[in-house]
């Protein structure tokens, strides 16, 4: 990787992370490697973080941050019905993680590794997905769409009926045939169980 002019900043900092992060895998990648494909002092990376841990978190955080920006979109889309939303919002999370998976799998398999080691910021991913999700089944609910009597319940639910397309560890069935048939069909299911009678 050829040193790159310009700043040093955080997201260029991130952005040859996870060059580095491809090139080697997380077992070999190293700060060093790091700033050597940024050209400046492993110093200077560490002025921005301040360990190789945080360097990781915020790179796996940035990762996970792509899909929850995209369906962030669809849940706050006013325009489109709540169930429409919650089609949507489920599609687009399976097929970002398809995307991701299938892609790009040198660097889908590091982050498996990286997510790991970095549960907090699992956690707080999941916690906005599953918040997304919540605002979509409040409003089914205020609209008259969607019965349910919890709607953070009802939306960790839905998230967990779900697992299969979109938890890393279900992977390798994401490009099996039928798998798409498979996915409609639960979220029809869900979409039935959500509806006023």
């Amino acid at each position: 990787m050829a040193p790159t002019s310009g700043t040093l900043t955080a997201e260029r900092i991130l952005e040859a992370t996870e060059e580095v992060l491809r090139r080697y895998g997380p077992a070999k990648a190293t700060v060093v490697d790091v700033a050597r494909a940024l050209g400046v002092s492993h110093g200077s990376v560490y002025r921005h973080f301040r360990t190789k841990a945080a360097l990781r978190a915020a790179v796996t955080k940035r990762w996970l941050d792509r899909t929850s920006e995209a369906l962030a979109g669809i849940a706050a889309d006013e325009d489109r019905t709540p169930e429409a939303r919650l089609r949507d919002w489920l599609a687009a999370l399976f097929a970002a993680k398809r995307r991701k998976a299938g892609g790009d799998p040198e660097l889908f398999a590091t982050y498996t590794v990286l997510t790991d080691d970095h549960g907090g910021v699992v956690a707080a991913h999941l916690e906005d997905l599953t918040g997304q999700l919540e605002r979509i089944v409040h409003a089914g609910i205020g609209s008259g769409a969607f019965t349910a009597p919890d709607p953070a319940a009802t939306a960790a639910a839905v998230f967990h009926a779900t697992a299969r397309f979109h938890d890393p560890c279900h992977a390798h069935e994401w490009e099996q045939p039928g798998v798409q048939g498979e996915f409609e069909a639960v979220v029809d299911l869900l979409v039935r169980g959500l509806r006023a009678a």
